[in-house]
């Protein structure tokens, strides 16, 4: 493995993000009392440097990343999400957060070059949400497991194939594109914009053809992204939800009572399909994605707007005509390539009971 220098200087900074790239990690870890830690593929490494991470050298590595500015909010506020250029080797997306007294931080390495949804390794029906010109396409999953990665791709897709413009809010901006057939505009929070529903708002006066928000963190931001969605728009966002059924209920769910019938309306209306998905450790080394595909069509828009969405899975795994894909269909089918073990896929499962038969039959 590569080996770093320790210390808290912008140049020794540096080099553990060098190590990150070299060693093709998806994370860097700094907490004091600990080496750095990297992540790969899916399992906690430490980095070979021979010392120990000191409070202060933390500190010193993470104020050489913030600007003054975002080193008071640090301070003020305990914790912080900012991204970091280096050179022009690689971006990343950080979070620093103060621990037993200590600063620590998280950083995740964002690859400069944008793939696409066949590089990816997903699924080539995932690509029909890039051909919509209206309505919402939410990507879900656990944290760290490839949904900005997903958007990413799609995004790109529209840029290379219609001349739209598209603007994303992020916090903190990750992946950079560069214009092709579209004109893009890409806005972060704290320094281009106050908030998600400060940004959206102003998006309807900004004449845009897609939108993506890099997150819906609270009811007004879904209900701007629903609105939008509903009026024109093509709205692409991401929530840590781990199905298709537990999104609708986490988006319905956020709103009072009085209102929910009425989100239920108009997500019904305008949801064109959710994407859950999942990083699963491959048995030829690295991580391969394990998806949930919805489409809205009629049965899933009159389940939706009636409140059954608990039936939800059954006509999910019922529909592979319509394109659709259970997450235990996706991950039978990684098993019986051996692209995975049964013990991962189980693992991953929402109801192993029924991906044990499946994978047996």
């Amino acid at each position: 493995m590569t080996k770093a220098s320790l210390g808290g200087s912008a140049q020794q900074m540096n080099e553990l993000l060098e190590a990150t790239v070299a060693e093709q990690a998806s994370d860097l870890h700094l907490s004091a009392g600990r080496p750095p830690i990297l992540r790969i593929a899916g399992r906690l490494i430490p980095l070979q440097t021979g010392s120990l991470l000191s409070g202060e050298d933390i500190e010193g590595l993470v104020s050489s990343l913030l600007s003054s500015e975002q080193q008071e909010k640090l301070k003020k506020e305990k914790e912080i999400d900012f991204s970091y250029q280096l050179q022009e080797t690689a971006r990343f997306r950080g979070n620093a957060f103060y621990q037993l007294g200590n600063v620590s931080a998280a950083l995740r390495l964002i690859p400069r070059q944008i793939r696409t949804i066949e590089e990816l390794n997903l699924p080539r029906i995932v690509s029909q949400f890039a051909k919509a010109t209206q309505g919402l396409v939410l990507i879900t999953g656990p944290s760290g497991h490839g949904k900005s990665t997903t958007l990413a791709a799609l995004i790109n897709e529209i840029n290379h194939t219609r001349a739209d413009h598209i603007i994303s809010i992020e916090d903190p901006i990750e992946y950079v594109f560069e214009d092709d057939q579209a004109v893009i505009d890409q806005r972060e929070i704290s320094k281009d914009t106050q908030s998600f529903a400060s940004a959206l708002r102003a998006t309807f006066r900004q004449d845009p053809d897609v939108i993506m928000v890099g997150e819906m963190r609270d009811p007004e931001t879904i209900s701007i992204a629903i609105t939008a969605a509903e009026t024109g728009h093509l709205v692409f966002a991401t929530l840590h939800t781990n199905s298709a059924a537990q999104t609708i209920h986490r988006i319905v769910d956020s709103f009072p009572a009085d209102q929910q019938a009425q989100i239920r309306a108009q997500l019904s209306a305008s949801l064109i399909g959710v994407v859950s998905q999942r990083l699963v450790p491959s048995t030829k080394g690295g991580l391969v994605p394990a998806v949930e595909v919805m489409f809205t069509t009629s049965a899933v828009a009159n389940l939706i707007r009636e409140n059954k969405v608990h039936e939800l899975p059954l006509v999910i795994g019922t529909s592979s005509e319509e394109g659709m894909i259970s997450l235990n269909r996706s991950l039978e089918g990684l098993v019986r390539a051996r692209e995975i073990t049964l013990e991962n896929a189980l693992g991953y499962s929402l109801n192993p009971r029924e991906l044990r038969s499946l994978v047996r039959m």
